[in-house]
C-alpha cells in the first residue's frame, strides 16, 4: 500500500519568459528552493499554476520538468484535469510514466453536473487509471463533488485514494472524514484554503495545497508542524499572520497575480502570466507589491520598501473568524480528550 498523501503540497506557480514561455531554468531553480525550504511535496498544474492557460502538451512539459527535477526528493501530485474523460486518463497514463505520486483531478467544469454525473465522471477515471487518484472539490469553479460521491467513490475504486477540497467549508471536511474513514483509513483529506489550514489539521485533515506555501513554505510548514503536535497557541498566532498574507495576495489582484508578485520578491524571475492586464491593473499590482513588501519584511523575508512601512493599527481585525473557528474545533477537541 502506497504511503498516504499528507503535509503541505505546494501549488506550483510557472516563471514565464518575457516572450510567454516556460522558463525551465527558473522553474528549476523554484522547485529546488521549495524543497530545501521544507514542503513535503508538489503539485502542479493545479488552479495556483494556471493550469487551464496552458496547452495539454504545456501542462505535460511542466510536470516532466518538474518531476526530473525533484528526482524524487518530495512526492509530486500533477493535476491531470482535461477537457474530457478520454484526455483525462490519457494524462494520468502519462504522469504515471515520469513517476509521480498521485494525481489531482477537478470534477468536470464549465457544464454543471449533478452529483449523478459527477460519480459517473470519476468512477469512469477510477477503473482505468494507473495511478492513484485524488478527488479535487473546487465548487466556485467546478461542479461540486458532494459527500455521498466522495464515499461511494472511496468504496468503489481502490485507485481513488483522497480528495483535495478547496471550499473552505470545515462542516463539509468534518462530514466527508466521518463518511469515508471508517471503511478507508488511508484515505487522504487535504485542504487547498490557507486561510483555515489549522482548524481543518485539527479536524483530521491530513494536509493542504496551499498556495501560500509558494511564498512562505518556511511558515506553512511551521504552520503544519506546530498544529499536528497540539502547540495550539503558537499555531494559533502564525495561522492570524498567514491569513492577513492570504488574503491580501488572492482578494487585491486577478489570481494569481497577488500570488507570483510576493514569489518575485523571494527572488524569483517570475515573469508575466497568460492573463492579459490593463494599464490600471498593472499599477494596482505595483501597488499590491510594496503592501506585500511590507508583510514580507515583518517575518524577514523582505527589506522594507523605500519610504518604509505603514504601522498596523488593526493586526487583529482578520482573526476574528480564524479565532471562533480554532476555539470551536479545540473545545471540542478537548472534550474528547484528545488535547490538554
Amino acid at each position: 500500500m502506497a504511503e498516504r498523501l499528507q503535509g503541505i503540497f505546494t501549488p506550483n506557480l510557472v516563471p514565464m519568459t518575457q516572450h510567454g514561455e516556460i522558463n525551465e531554468a527558473e522553474l528549476r531553480r523554484y522547485v529546488d528552493w521549495l524543497i530545501e525550504k521544507g514542503v513535503h511535496g508538489l503539485y502542479p498544474n493545479g488552479s495556483t499554476g494556471e493550469f487551464t492557460r496552458f496547452t495539454p502538451e504545456e501542462r505535460r512539459r511542466i510536470v516532466k520538468i518538474i518531476a526530473d527535477q525533484t528526482a524524487g526528493r518530495v512526492p509530486i501530485l500533477a493535476g491531470a484535469a482535461e477537457a474530457n474523460v478520454k484526455e483525462t486518463i490519457r494524462a494520468c497514463e502519462y504522469y504515471h510514466e515520469v513517476g509521480v505520486r498521485a494525481v489531482a483531478i477537478v470534477a468536470p467544469f464549465y457544464y454543471k453536473l449533478s452529483p449523478a454525473s459527477v460519480y459517473a465522471y470519476f468512477k469512469e477515471i477510477g477503473d482505468n487509471t494507473p495511478i492513484d487518484v485524488t478527488l479535487y472539490n473546487i465548487p466556485m469553479f467546478a461542479s461540486p463533488i458532494d459527500v455521498p460521491t466522495v464515499q461511494r467513490l472511496s468504496e468503489e475504486c481502490e485507485k481513488i485514494v483522497a480528495i483535495k477540497d478547496s471550499s473552505g467549508d470545515l462542516p463539509h471536511m468534518i462530514r466527508m472524514i466521518q463518511a469515508v474513514r471508517p471503511n478507508r483509513p488511508e484515505f487522504s483529506f487535504l485542504t487547498g484554503w490557507d486561510a483555515a489550514l489549522m482548524p481543518m489539521l485539527l479536524s483530521g485533515c491530513d494536509g493542504g495545497t496551499n498556495a501560500t506555501s509558494g511564498v512562505v513554505p518556511e511558515l506553512m510548514r511551521s504552520l503544519y508542524e506546530l498544529t499536528t503536535s497540539h502547540q495550539i497557541e503558537k499555531a494559533r498566532q502564525l495561522q492570524y499572520d498567514l491569513v492577513k498574507l492570504f488574503d491580501v495576495m488572492l482578494y487585491s489582484a486577478e489570481f494569481p497575480e497577488g500570488f507570483r508578485s510576493a514569489v518575485e520578491l523571494r527572488g524569483f524571475k517570475m515573469g508575466c502570466g497568460r492573463q492579459p492586464m490593463s494599464s490600471e491593473q498593472k499599477t494596482d499590482l505595483q501597488t499590491l507589491s510594496k503592501e506585500l513588501q511590507c508583510m514580507l519584511s515583518t517575518h524577514g523575508y523582505s527589506d522594507e520598501p523605500i519610504g518604509g512601512c505603514p504601522i498596523d493599527g488593526n493586526s487583529a481585525g482578520n482573526a476574528d473568524e480564524v479565532t471562533r473557528i480554532v476555539s470551536t474545533v479545540v473545545a471540542e477537541l478537548k472534550r474528547r480528550g484528545m488535547v490538554d
